[in-house]
């Protein structure tokens, strides 16, 4: 008995000591950020991987979105932090010939590219109010798929970084032209 009375004396002194101590606070820490592939937007975006685009275009993207429409697939890639550059990878099925292509789609004072899909064409567009210019890259793909790429500059770059930007997207549409859908 006395063994009992004594260790329930012991454990309310130690408990008693315990509570006059300060909490413990241990600092809110975020998680780390976990890297999502592009490719988890579904569409458009599984065409694209952030890696590929950066070496191909030195461009850093960390945020995909895709929206399909009917027989047209869009995927838009941003950095998070900045709405500005925006790469648009567009792709449309078609049926149309590289006569068509030639007639409708290619545009006046488009420079053609060679070596990519049946037939294509690089382009830079000005700068408009909210945007700086733009670089595109449009082509026919062997597999009936009309694709464009676009890459929009940040307002405040001049024509100069989108002729820049026009000859790295052929590169990554030449990546991007052998990945399937």
């Amino acid at each position: 008995m006395r063994a009992r009375i004594w260790l329930s004396g012991a454990a309310v002194a130690l408990t008693a000591g315990c509570a006059a101590e300060a909490p413990v606070v241990v600092p809110a820490v975020d998680p780390p950020p976990v890297e999502v592939a592009a490719a988890s937007s579904g569409g458009a975006c599984r065409l694209l991987d952030f890696a590929v685009i950066a070496k191909h275009t030195g461009g850093k993207f960390d945020v995909a979105a895709a929206v399909d429409k009917d027989d047209t697939h869009t995927c838009v890639v941003r950095a998070e932090r900045a709405l500005l550059p925006e790469l648009v990878l567009t792709v449309t099925d078609t049926s149309i010939d590289t006569t068509t292509f030639t007639l409708d789609v290619l545009p006046r004072g488009a420079k053609k590219v060679t070596k990519l899909g049946k037939i294509a064409y690089r382009q830079t567009l000005p700068k408009t109010g909210k945007t700086g210019p733009a670089a595109e890259v449009g082509w026919l793909a062997t597999e009936g798929r009309l694709v464009t790429l676009r890459w929009t500059c940040p307002k405040g770059a001049d024509q100069a970084v989108a002729e820049q930007v026009a000859g790295r997207l052929v590169i990554l549409a030449k990546a991007v032209d052998t990945r399937r859908l």
